[in-house]
């Protein structure tokens, strides 16, 4: 028998697959990728937390229909920031239902604890998750916090023993904890973490983009480096923090911006939108220019795709603050 569990690589999910797996249930651990969960690529970390737990490891690629579906239209709000929770977690249920035939999968597994998150964790809230899912069977086990709801289909066919589910309920995590000390597990990720979509400052991000136009699946990664900045009229600039996050712009590929370098000079690397008017292309260059090391009074050059201008950079880094999308 085998059961598939949604994996964020938390501990709660962790202990969920290992509670199942120590009952000779094989489980498949999937692992729902949004485009949002982190600001780098963690599926290596989250295969090897896969395999402590038990299970074996599968990345569900759904970026393109959670835009289309979840992200600006979510039937049941968002919560503090720009997180759509109770119809993400619901949404990711249902594809994990509609792939329990691909994978000879009885049931599903998750790591949710009652009353550990405000918002999507609630019993209401998880009344209203097993809703969207369309879980009329009962297949939907939460192993964490079993003991406190009604038996599910796995329970009631005797496939899991219900004994061996949990009674976990509320924000305290000493239980959780104490069971991974006892398994020696201390790779993990910490509470809380993981959804960009929770923070105040990605948040900002997506609004800006879409004050200006559409937001697209190839807007995501952009959204995750550089500083970003919204230009006088209009043009969207992204500029490198460090040396990693001009690697990082150098691989993105993004039909809606160009590159632009400051030449023979150290400096970021920036991306800007294509369709830039003049004025801000010379914004843009002054901006770009106050974060190279060049002398304040100096001209210097700053290249966009085949043009080239020449420009002055800010006094000091402060003049740029007012162009800043995330204050």
């Amino acid at each position: 028998m085998r059961a598939l569990a949604l994996f964020s690589g938390g501990l709660d999910s962790m202990l969920a697959m290992k509670t199942i797996s120590d009952m000779g249930i094989e489980v498949t651990a999937l692992h729902m990728n949004t485009g949002f969960g982190g600001t780098s690529d963690k599926s290596d970390i989250m295969r090897r937390r896969a395999e402590i737990a038990g299970a074996e490891f599968v990345v569900v690629d759904i970026r393109e229909e959670y835009i289309q579906k979840i992200l600006f239209d979510p039937k049941h709000g968002y919560g503090k920031y720009f997180n759509p929770c109770i119809d993400c977690h619901g949404y990711m249920f249902k594809i994990a239902k509609g792939l329990l035939s691909k994978y000879n999968a009885s049931f599903i597994i998750t790591g949710e604890v009652l009353g550990q998150r405000p918002m999507s964790q609630r019993a209401e809230a998880i009344a209203i998750v097993t809703h969207i899912a369309e879980d009329e069977e009962g297949l939907i086990l939460r192993p964490m916090s079993a003991k406190h709801m009604k038996p599910t289909k796995a329970e009631l066919e005797g496939w899991v023993d219900r004994e061996k589910l949990y009674d976990i309920k509320g924000r305290s995590r000493q239980v959780q904890l104490g069971l991974a000390k006892k398994f020696d597990w201390e790779d993990y990720q910490s509470p809380g973490g993981g959804c960009l979509l929770t923070e105040g400052a990605f948040e900002q991000k997506i609004k800006d983009i879409v004050a200006y136009g559409k937001f697209t699946l190839e807007d995501i990664d952009l959204l995750k480096v550089g500083r970003h900045l919204r230009l006088t009229e209009g043009a969207k600039l992204i500029i490198g923090r460090d040396q990693e996050e001009n690697e990082r712009l150098e691989k993105i590929q993004n039909s809606k911006y160009m590159p632009a370098t400051a030449l023979d000079i150290p400096g970021p690397l920036s991306l800007i939108s294509k369709d830039a008017s003049e004025s801000d292309k010379k914004l843009a260059a002054k901006l770009i220019l106050t974060y190279t090391k060049t002398s304040p009074s100096e001209s210097r050059d700053v290249q966009f795709e085949k043009e080239i201008i020449s420009a002055i950079p800010f006094e000091s880094k402060n003049a740029t603050k007012e162009f800043f999308v995330v204050t």
